[in-house]
């Protein structure tokens, strides 16, 4: 998430670009990449499962938050109370970081009767953090269903595909077994020069938000929600395995940008109308808390972006926003 604001900039400048790709014919797309890990087929369709029987909602720790590069820790009672608000809508997790307490999450996942969890690797390069992923794979191999190996790597520029491509090849060496993604915006996805990390992919993780598209304001809610559909759509002419959109969504302020608690409620329900799960196409909830602290956190675009502070479902008290009342309850009680 630290490299967010970062999208503004660089999905403006080529909005153009973006959205007439998406008015293509399918003739003009290459077949799609469909290499992935034999190994990996058990997991997969645990995966799967989730995708189209569960509910993902992306999560970092409330008590997790990150001042000048310094993170502080979360501890298990914190993240154990936060999984508790979630688990009567949400029984899947896609987390960001797997250090600074986020070792903690598999254990109180499970204890509260969650089906799956993606295990976000923030920095893939850092062998510490890749090490605790598989830690919690080793630990946890009913829960984990993949790992994502760095957020918007490309996007930021922080990484060429050339070393996330070794990268995973390399991480996979480590543990054939489990499912590797990346995250990337949907259309860092698009070039032909995206194509060797999607080969590399078990399943495509893919960040699409309709609020940075210059319509968003002013357009109903149904189009933002089969914007997402369509890029969906898209991608699945690239790449053959499984979709889950990983961010997507509305903030709840400010309201002079035109973010408010009832818009984000009124896409998550147009999106839910539109978008129905299947074990190869679905979404994550972004996100589930909000992080005050973001607004003072570095940041990869210039100016003020008070935004990155209002993504969640939750405040940061673990109050529910309007959305959250929308959501049905799952059938399954939460365990523990």
């Amino acid at each position: 998430m630290a490299d967010v604001p970062m999208k503004r900039s660089i999905a403006r400048a080529g909005l153009a670009l973006v959205l007439s790709w998406l008015l293509l014919p399918s003739a003009a797309v290459a077949e799609p990449v469909c290499a992935h890990s034999a190994a990996a087929q058990p997991a997969l369709r645990r995966l799967g499962l989730a995708m189209e029987q569960g509910r993902f909602i992306g999560y970092q720790p409330t008590m997790l938050k990150v001042f000048n590069g310094h993170a502080t820790r979360a501890d298990a009672s914190s993240i154990r109370a936060d999984l508790a608000v979630l688990r009567p809508r949400f029984d899947a997790l896609v987390t960001y970081g797997a250090l600074n307490g986020a070792e903690e999450i598999p254990a109180a996942a499970t204890a509260l009767g969650f089906r799956a969890v993606i295990v976000g690797v923030w920095n893939p390069f850092d062998e510490a953090e890749v090490a605790a992923a598989l830690e919690a794979v080793r630990r946890f191999p009913a829960l984990v269903v993949g790992i994502s190996l760095g957020n918007e790597m490309l996007f930021s520029g922080h990484r060429t595909a050339e070393a996330i491509e070794r990268r995973i090849v390399a991480v996979r060496a480590r543990a054939p077994g489990i499912p590797l993604a990346t995250t990337e915006p949907f259309h860092v996805l698009y070039p032909p020069a995206a194509r060797g990390v999607l080969g590399e992919l078990d399943f495509l993780l893919a960040n699409v938000h309709p609020v940075f598209q210059p319509w968003f304001r002013t357009a109903p809610d149904a189009n933002a929600a089969s914007f997402v559909v369509a890029v969906v759509d898209k991608l699945a002419e690239l790449y053959c395995g499984p979709i889950l959109v990983k961010e997507t969504g509305v903030p709840t302020a400010p309201t002079v940008a035109g973010f408010t608690p009832a818009r984000q409620a009124a896409f998550y329900g147009e999106l839910r109308r539109h978008f129905a799960p299947t074990p190869s196409r679905a979404f994550v909830y972004f996100v589930a808390f909000d992080a005050p602290w973001r607004v003072a956190d570095e940041q990869a675009a210039p100016g003020a972006h008070p935004e990155e502070a209002h993504w969640g479902l939750y405040d940061e008290h673990r109050k529910p926003k309007p959305v959250v009342g929308d959501i049905p309850l799952l059938a399954s009680p939460p365990a523990g």
